[in-house]
């Protein structure tokens, strides 16, 4: 296992942008910055990797959901205790046993482009996402119509009661339900919609887009945030305190720490663990964790191609899986930082439990996993087997998985690249020989672990699952049990069934729970609990 070095002290206080040799608008960094610190109406920011994918329904990744969070709204919003809040809607009324919801939208909401938001545009919004996201396909098979009886209204008509509708419509991570026009919504989901036009606190401004370098945001100005309560996660008022947000991208985290360091960018979104303790000296410098949920890690195989379309296949590698060596390479040996021993369910959860954890905590015989993949047929099929280099913790796991495959035995095939481009190949079905791809590390928000209902990667429905895209009935239907139960003690004992049926199916190998650090200039307030949210921050 490698762990990479960085200059510390003040030979990285002396690291200059400008020898890092950066590109385009990023290079501009590196020359005086005082107009720029005192100028309170703008924040440069430096997200974990470049924002490659612009649409939300299109791009699981983290920097796509930040962006759809600027430019777009949502119906609901779950507050940082994960409970959903009227956003976009005034309200709602629940009438005929369950079955009939009917959502009413605020006054006065616009698109960017100047045109209101009307309830035929967020139907066909909610439409589109249905069809992509794992929620929103749950929310799907239970609804008979969606529809816009009125300008204002959009109503539900169920096949069955469905209490976490809202959840739904508000859900934080992967598919984000963003409200866009019907002529935007209309495009299939496996199409990109490319013009950004929502109704959220910021608007994209495409014509300075920089790939690999610089993304821009302006203030929307017609901007009507929610009235009353507090602003809490994807909840309550959104108000953008910046006429404009840039965000830099800088790989070298050398770099990154002594740009936050000087004060010529506000806000490094992820800091590299081995640089917080040097931050941390800084007092110019706030570093905290800002979700206490956490990330969860996971290695997602693809089960489309060989060899992991055969599940012994991925039951064998589990028994290699030491979640300690993938997460002390994301977040180095401070145990306050991460978690092992973590299942198919957040730790914190009243679903978490040890049904069937023997297989994931049991002793590391390589030798025996040797065998165990012999038995099962590997015919030492290649490997493929993606890297993001840019983003330290998915580098990090892809190492330690890239280690952990060879050393069993697996034709390993180790192919480095940038987050946006592996999240563009993602989609390929393709056999490796053709461009496709065997496995990729990846983490998710711990929020959406903490049950099956938003859990994308545990969905077993073939090809209109996530990325990997596993076929397991079984899953479905302990998932659909899961969300008809009526108790929570019944939903416990379904988890437990559930969470050994994913030992054996094993849509993904855990590789354990952890903690991401962000850091901001002491001069900067406001900033949320959960992830990078641009509105409610200000400078002081």
């Amino acid at each position: 296992m490698r762990r990479r070095t960085f200059l510390q002290g003040a030979g990285l206080q002396g690291a200059g942008l400008q020898g890092a040799g950066l590109r385009g608008g990023v290079a501009s960094l590196a020359m005086p910055s005082l107009a720029a610190a005192q100028n309170t109406r703008l924040l440069k920011f430096i997200p974990q990797a470049d924002l490659a994918l612009l649409d939300p329904i299109q791009s699981p990744a983290l920097v796509t959901i930040m962006h759809a969070c600027m430019v777009f709204d949502s119906l609901y919003g779950l507050d940082e205790t994960y409970k959903p809040q009227p956003q976009m809607v005034e309200g709602h009324t629940i009438e005929n046993d369950g079955r009939l919801w009917r959502m009413t939208l605020r006054e006065g909401l616009k698109f960017h482009d100047g045109t209101p938001v009307l309830a035929r545009d967020a139907v066909a919004s909610i439409l589109r996402w249905g069809k992509r996201d794992a929620f929103g396909l749950t929310v799907m098979a239970a609804t008979d119509e969606v529809s816009a009886p009125t300008d204002r209204v959009v109503q539900f008509r169920l096949k069955k009661p469905f209490p976490l509708l809202p959840d739904a419509l508000g859900k934080m991570g992967a598919y984000y339900c963003a409200i866009m026009p019907e002529r935007l919504a209309n495009t299939a989901p496996t199409t990109q919609v490319t013009e950004m036009v929502g109704s959220g606190p910021y608007r994209f401004v495409a014509a300075e887009r920089v790939p690999g370098s610089l993304a821009v945001w302006q203030r929307n100005e017609a901007y009507q945030p929610r009235q009353g309560g507090t602003t809490s996660l994807l909840a309550g008022p959104k108000i953008a305190h910046f006429d404009r947000v840039e965000w830099h991208t800088i790989p070298d985290a050398a770099t990154a720490a002594a740009a936050l360091q000087s004060g010529e960018v506000d806000w490094w979104d992820q800091p590299d663990p081995d640089l917080l303790a040097m931050l941390r000296k800084n007092e110019n410098v706030t570093v905290q964790v800002q979700d206490s949920t956490g990330f969860l890690g996971m290695v997602r195989p693809n089960e489309m191609q060989p060899p992991f379309n055969n599940p012994a296949i991925r039951r064998a590698v589990m028994g290699a899986i030491n979640e300690s060596d993938f997460m002390i390479a994301v977040a180095g040996t401070d145990r306050a930082m991460w978690r092992d021993n973590v299942g198919f369910f957040h730790p914190a959860s009243p679903l978490a439990n040890d049904a069937g954890m023997g297989a994931l905590i049991g002793p590391r015989d390589y030798a025996k996993v040797k065998r165990d993949l012999a038995a099962a047929g590997y015919n030492n099929e290649r490997v493929v087997l993606l890297a993001a280099t840019d983003i330290p913790s998915l580098n990090a796991m892809a190492e330690v998985a890239g280690d952990m495959f060879r050393k069993i035995g697996l034709n390993v095939d180790y192919q480095s690249t940038d987050w946006g481009t592996v999240v563009q190949r993602l989609s390929s079905k393709a056999p490796v020989e053709k461009g496709g791809w065997s496995a990729y590390t990846n983490f998710v928000f711990g929020a959406s672990m903490v049950n099956p209902a938003a859990n994308n990667y545990i969905r077993g429905n073939g090809g209109a699952a996530m990325f990997g895209w596993p076929d397991a009935p079984k899953l479905e239907e302990l998932r659909t049990a899961w969300l008809d139960a009526p108790d929570l003690d019944t939903q416990k004992t379904i988890a437990r069934a559930l969470q050994v049926q994913a030992f054996q199916d094993v849509p993904y190998w855990p590789t354990g729970m952890f903690f991401q650090a962000t850091a901001f200039r002491r001069n900067i307030t406001g900033v949320l609990k959960g992830f990078g949210l641009f509105y409610n921050v200000r400078r002081t």
